[in-house]
C-alpha cells in the first residue's frame, strides 16, 4: 500500500479515530508497520520503542447457563487497538465494548475490550472443537495474542449413571457405595448425604476421586440413609436413597458353671447354659448357631450308713469283777455322709456270776431271778426293730429305683432319645437292593433294631405317609413293592420305640406303589392346602377411555388402551387364572408350564388395537436354554402355538423378562407360557418356604411345613391363603433355588434338631420329590411335613435347619429359630400389599403416560422425517425394538409401543426412563427444526415433564 495510504490511516489515528473493522481486514499485517510510522509523541503515549502490547487481563473460559450470554474481557497496554477472534474470524467491531485510561505510575495507555456471547451463536457453530476466542491487541511495532478462551453451554442430566445401591454388612465389615453422578458441563461435583445431613470425614470414611465412599471398618452408627448429591452451576441432582445396614450377628456367652446332679444319689442329669448376647443379633444379624443348653449325665455316690463289726474276745476279769469287749463301725464304714452305727462300742459284763470278792471280803450277792427274763426281753426287741428296719430300708429304694427310671426315660436313657424312630426287621429276595433302606442287612426277624440314621423315601407313598397327619402316628405293617429291584420289606411297630403319649397302631395296610416312577395310585404327595382352592378372577366395565386389570398379588395383568374400545361402547371383561396340567400339551412331550394358564374375555371382544397382557414365570432364562412358546387353548383342549418367543410375527408380540412375559394381543382366549428345554443345565426358579403352628391335638407337638412352589406369585399366593387359614406362621423369609432338569429329585431334610428337648416322629427326618414331581408341578405346593414333640412344657425354642436340595445340585439352607408357644400369630408377610382388593382402574388413573403427551408422542413418532426420528428409533431408545414388523402392521405403531412401555412399568411408574429416550431422540434434531410448529426446545420442555 502507498505512503498516501499509510498517511491516511496514521491521520485517522492522529485524529483520535478508531480503525473499523472492514480497514482492519484490508490493510492486514502493514496496520503495525503504519502504525509504527505515527509521530514521536504518539510513541511516548504508548510507550518506548520496541514494546508489544502486554495482556493485563485474558479471557477465560466460561459457561453459558440456561440462555444468559456471557462476557469476554480482555486488557492490555500498550495498545492502540484490541479486537476479539472468534472460532478463527474476526469480531465486529460494533460488538466491541472498549474503554481506555492511563496508568498513573507509568503513563501508559491502558485499553480494555469486553464482547458478549450468547447461546444462540454458541449453538450455531458447528466445529471439530469447542467455541473459542482470542484477543488481538495492536502497538506500534506488532500485536500480541491473547490465551484461547471457550465458551461451553452448561447443563446437568437427570438420571444418574450409577446410584448408589443399598447394602448390609457386618460390623467391622467395609461399606463400599458407588456412584457416578450425571454427564454434564462443567463436571459436576459430588457430596454425600447422611440422613439429609453432609458427610463429614472423620479419617474413617474415604470418598476417593471416582466418587465411591468407602468405610473401611463399619460401624454402628454408619447405618443409615446414603444420598450422592451432583451438582455444578447450572443445577443439583440427587440420586436414589441407598440404605445401609450395619448388622452384628449374634455371639455365644461362655458357658455356666455345671449345675448340681440333680439326684442326692446314683445317675441323674447336670447342665449348663449360655446366652446369645456376646454380642446379642442387632439389625438382623444371624442368631447364634448351636445349643443354648447344654446337658450331661452324672453320677452322685450314694451314703453309706455304718455297720458294725464283730465283738472281740472278753477281756480278762478285772479287780472290779468285770469283763469287757468291744466293735468297730466297720462293717461298713459310714461314708458319702451316711448315719454313723446305732448302740455302744464297748459291753462289760460281771465275770464271777455273781461271786466277786470286794473290799477283800467274798460277797454271795447271788443274781436274782429277774435277770434272766429281762435279757430275753431285750433280745426280742432286738429282733423285731431289725427287721422294721429292713422293712423301710426295701420300700426307700423300691420308691428311689421308681423315681430314677422316670427320670431316665425323659433325659438320661439313651432309648428315649431314639425313641421316635421305628424298629425294623428287613426281609429281602435279593441282596444290595438299592431301592431298600439297608438292604445290605441280614433279615432278623424276631429281634426288634432300632436305627436312627435319617431315611430318604423315593417314592410318593413315602412322602403321603409324612404330610398326611393320620399317618405321620406310629407306622402299621407296611409292604413295598419295587419295579426295576422286586424286593420287599416289612415294617412292625414296637410300643417301646415310640415318644411319650404315642400309641402303636397295628392295623395291617399293605399299599402298593411304584419307586422312581410316577404313577397314579391312592397314596400322591399333598399337593393343595384346602380342599377346594381359591378363584383367581377379576372383572370390570371399560368403555373408550381404556383401563387396567388386575388379578391381586399373582403377578397378572391385563392392560387395555385408551381409544381401543370404540365410543359409546362398553365391554365387561374378565381374567381368570386356571391351573392346567403339564400332560395336557402333548403326550410325552418334554414341554412344561412356565406360568399359569391365563384366561381373558369375553370371547366376542371387538378391539381396534391390541391389549398387553404381563404373565408371571418361572423360567430361568437368561442362560438361554429354553425355547420358550406361547400357546392357546382351542376349542377340543388342545394348545396350539402362538408364537416362539425367539422368532418374529406379525400375529402377536412377547417381551420376555428375567420373571415377567409381557404380550401384545388381539383375540380372547386362554393363554399360557411354556418351555422346552434345549439341554440338562435348563433350570426353573423354585420358591421355598417353611411355616409352623402348635398340633392342636397335642399340647407338646409342633409341625414344620416345607413348601416348594414355582417362583411365581400366583404358586405362592395359594400357600399363603391355606397357612393363613389354619395359623401358621412364616419362621423364615422364602428363598429361591434353580432346579435343574437333570432328572434328579429334590430331597428335604431336617437338621440340627435339639435331641435332648425334641422328639420327631419316624421316617420324616428326610423326605423327597421325584423329579417329575417338582419339574411339572405347574404351580401346584408341593409340601412335606415334620412333626415334632418336645419332652416338656419347658423347652418353648425350637432352633434347627430345613435343607432343601437337588441331588446333584442346588442347595439352599432355611433356619428356623421360633417360639412354639406364641399367643400372637404374626403377619405373614407374603406380599408387598398382603391385602389388596383392587382389581380395576379406568381412565386415565390407570396409565403412567398423560394422554395429552401420549397423543403428542404418537403423532410426532407415526410419521417418519428427514432426521430418522421416527417409531423404530423409539423402540430402539426403549430398547423394545425386537420384532419391528409386529409394530409395522399396527395404524399407529407408536402407540402400541407405549401400551407395551406401560404394561413392562406397571410397578414402578417411574416416567424417567421414557423422558431419557425422548432426550435422547431430541439431539437428533437440528437447534432450529421444528415439528408440528413447535421447536424443539419446547418439545423437550414437554417432555421432561414427565421425569
Amino acid at each position: 500500500m502507498g505512503r498516501e495510504t499509510s498517511r491516511a490511516v496514521m491521520g485517522q489515528f492522529s485524529g483520535g479515530c478508531y480503525l473499523s473493522f472492514a480497514t482492519l481486514v484490508l490493510l492486514g499485517s502493514q496496520v503495525p508497520a503504519t502504525l509504527a510510522r505515527g509521530t514521536r509523541g504518539e510513541a511516548l503515549q504508548h510507550g518506548q520503542s520496541g514494546t508489544l502490547p502486554h495482556f493485563l487481563e485474558e479471557p477465560v473460559d466460561a459457561y453459558i447457563v440456561k440462555s444468559n450470554p456471557i462476557k469476554l474481557r480482555c486488557q492490555a497496554r500498550p495498545a492502540l487497538q484490541i479486537f476479539f477472534k472468534c472460532n478463527g474470524e474476526w469480531v465486529h467491531q460494533s460488538q466491541h465494548m472498549s474503554q481506555e485510561h492511563t496508568d498513573l505510575g507509568t503513563g501508559l495507555k491502558i485499553r480494555e475490550v469486553m464482547i458478549n456471547v450468547s447461546r444462540q451463536q454458541v449453538e450455531d457453530f458447528h466445529g471439530p472443537e469447542d467455541y473459542w476466542c482470542l484477543c488481538v491487541a495492536w502497538s506500534h511495532l506488532g500485536t500480541s495474542k491473547s490465551r484461547k478462551a471457550t465458551v461451553r453451554i452448561a447443563y446437568l442430566r437427570k438420571n444418574f449413571e450409577q446410584d448408589p445401591q443399598g447394602t448390609e454388612v457386618p460390623l467391622n465389615g467395609m461399606i463400599v457405595l458407588h456412584c457416578r453422578p450425571p454427564e454434564g458441563v462443567p463436571v459436576a461435583e459430588v457430596e454425600w448425604l447422611k440422613n439429609e445431613e453432609p458427610l463429614s470425614s472423620d479419617g474413617i470414611i474415604d470418598t476417593r476421586g471416582d466418587h465411591n465412599l468407602i468405610v473401611s471398618e463399619a460401624r454402628l452408627s454408619d447405618s443409615g440413609n446414603y444420598t450422592c448429591v451432583a451438582s455444578n452451576i447450572v443445577a443439583k441432582r440427587r440420586s436414589a436413597t441407598a440404605t445401609v445396614v450395619v448388622y452384628v450377628n449374634g455371639g455365644w456367652s461362655s458357658w455356666t458353671d455345671w449345675s448340681p446332679c440333680n439326684v442326692r444319689c446314683g445317675r441323674g442329669v447336670q447342665k449348663r447354659s449360655r446366652t446369645c448376647t456376646n454380642p446379642a443379633p442387632l439389625n438382623g444379624g444371624a442368631f447364634c448357631e448351636g445349643m443354648s443348653v447344654q446337658k450331661s449325665t452324672c453320677n452322685t455316690l450314694c451314703p453309706v450308713d455304718g455297720g458294725w463289726g464283730e465283738w472281740s474276745e472278753w477281756s480278762l476279769c478285772s479287780s472290779d469283777c468285770e469283763r469287757q469287749r468291744s466293735r468297730e463301725c466297720t462293717a461298713p464304714e459310714p461314708k458319702h455322709g451316711g448315719r454313723l452305727c446305732d448302740g455302744v462300742a464297748l459291753a462289760t459284763d460281771n465275770c464271777t456270776g455273781g461271786l466277786c470278792t470286794q473290799n477283800r471280803k467274798l460277797l454271795h450277792d447271788a443274781k436274782p431271778q429277774g435277770v434272766e427274763n429281762s435279757s430275753d426281753v431285750a433280745l426280742y426287741s432286738g429282733l423285731a426293730a431289725g427287721v422294721v428296719t429292713v422293712v423301710l430300708l426295701i420300700i426307700a429304694v423300691t420308691l428311689y429305683r421308681r423315681s430314677q427310671s422316670e427320670y431316665g426315660v425323659d433325659v438320661i436313657d439313651s432309648s428315649a432319645l431314639t425313641g421316635g424312630f421305628q424298629s425294623f426287621s428287613f426281609k429281602t429276595s435279593r441282596q444290595a437292593n438299592p431301592l431298600l433302606i439297608n438292604s445290605s442287612m441280614q433279615p432278623d426277624l424276631t429281634v426288634s433294631r432300632t436305627y436312627t440314621s435319617p431315611m430318604c423315601f423315593q417314592d410318593s407313598i413315602d412322602k403321603e405317609l409324612m404330610a398326611e397327619r393320620s399317618l405321620l402316628d406310629p407306622l402299621p405293617d407296611l409292604k413295598v413293592k419295587g419295579v426295576a429291584e422286586r424286593a420287599e420289606y416289612h415294617v412292625m411297630s414296637h410300643p417301646q420305640t415310640f415318644p411319650r403319649g404315642l400309641a402303636p397302631d397295628y392295623r395291617g395296610v399293605a399299599v402298593g406303589t411304584t419307586l422312581g416312577r410316577r404313577s397314579k395310585n391312592l397314596f400322591t404327595p399333598q399337593v393343595s392346602l384346602t380342599p377346594s382352592r381359591p378363584l383367581h378372577k377379576a372383572t370390570a366395565v371399560f368403555g373408550h377411555a381404556g383401563g387396567r386389570l388386575v388379578v391381586p398379588n399373582t403377578g397378572i395383568s391385563l392392560l387395555v388402551p385408551h381409544g381401543g374400545i370404540a365410543e359409546d361402547t362398553t365391554w365387561e371383561m374378565y381374567m381368570i387364572i386356571n391351573q392346567e396340567d403339564s400332560s395336557t400339551l402333548s403326550e410325552d412331550g418334554p414341554e412344561i408350564f412356565l406360568s399359569p394358564a391365563v384366561t381373558y374375555g369375553p370371547p366376542g371382544l371387538d378391539l381396534s388395537c391390541p391389549i398387553a397382557l404381563t404373565i408371571a414365570h418361572c423360567g430361568e432364562v437368561d442362560a438361554g436354554n429354553w425355547t420358550i412358546r406361547l400357546k392357546r387353548q382351542m376349542q377340543d383342549n388342545k394348545w396350539e402355538e402362538v408364537m416362539s418367543v425367539d422368532e418374529e410375527s406379525a400375529s402377536c408380540y412377547c417381551l420376555l423378562e428375567a420373571q415377567r412375559c409381557h404380550v401384545l394381543l388381539e383375540h380372547p382366549g386362554r393363554y399360557a407360557l411354556v418351555g422346552e428345554p434345549l439341554n440338562q443345565e435348563v433350570a426353573k426358579r423354585l420358591r421355598l418356604a417353611v411355616f409352623g403352628s402348635p398340633d392342636t391335638s397335642n399340647s407338646l407337638g409342633f409341625t414344620l411345613r416345607v413348601y416348594c412352589v414355582d417362583d411365581t406369585p400366583h404358586a405362592f399366593q395359594e400357600v399363603a391363603v391355606g397357612e393363613r387359614s389354619r395359623g401358621g406362621r412364616l419362621l423364615e423369609e422364602p428363598k429361591v433355588m434353580l432346579f435343574r432338569g437333570n432328572t434328579f429329585s429334590l430331597q428335604v431334610s431336617i437338621q440340627d434338631v435339639p435331641q435332648l428337648l425334641w422328639s420327631i416322629k419316624p421316617f420324616t427326618t428326610c423326605q423327597e420329590f421325584s423329579f417329575s414331581q417338582v419339574w411339572a408341578s405347574n404351580q401346584r405346593p408341593l409340601q412335606c411335613a415334620f412333626s415334632l414333640e418336645r419332652y416338656s412344657h419347658s423347652s418353648s425354642q425350637l432352633s434347627c435347619k430345613i435343607s432343601v436340595r437337588q441331588v446333584k445340585g442346588e442347595e439352599q439352607i432355611l433356619q428356623v429359630y421360633t417360639s412354639v408357644v406364641e399367643n400372637e400369630k404374626g403377619v405373614v408377610p407374603f406380599f408387598t400389599q398382603s391385602d389388596c382388593t383392587i382389581t380395576s382402574q379406568t381412565g386415565s388413573r390407570a396409565f403412567k403416560i398423560p394422554l395429552s403427551i401420549r397423543q403428542r408422542i404418537s403423532a410426532t413418532f407415526d410419521t417418519a422425517n428427514a432426521k430418522g426420528k421416527d417409531w423404530q428409533l423409539l423402540a430402539q431408545k426403549l430398547h423394545i425394538d425386537r420384532n419391528l414388523c409386529y409394530f409395522a402392521c399396527q395404524e399407529s405403531p407408536s402407540s402400541v409401543i407405549l401400551s407395551l412401555w406401560e404394561a413392562q412399568h406397571q410397578d414402578s411408574g417411574d416416567l424417567d426412563s421414557l423422558a431419557s429416550a425422548l432426550e435422547e431422540i431430541g439431539k437428533v434434531q437440528s437447534p432450529t427444526t421444528t415439528t408440528h410448529g413447535c421447536s424443539r426446545e419446547e418439545q423437550d420442555s414437554e417432555f421432561t415433564q414427565l421425569g
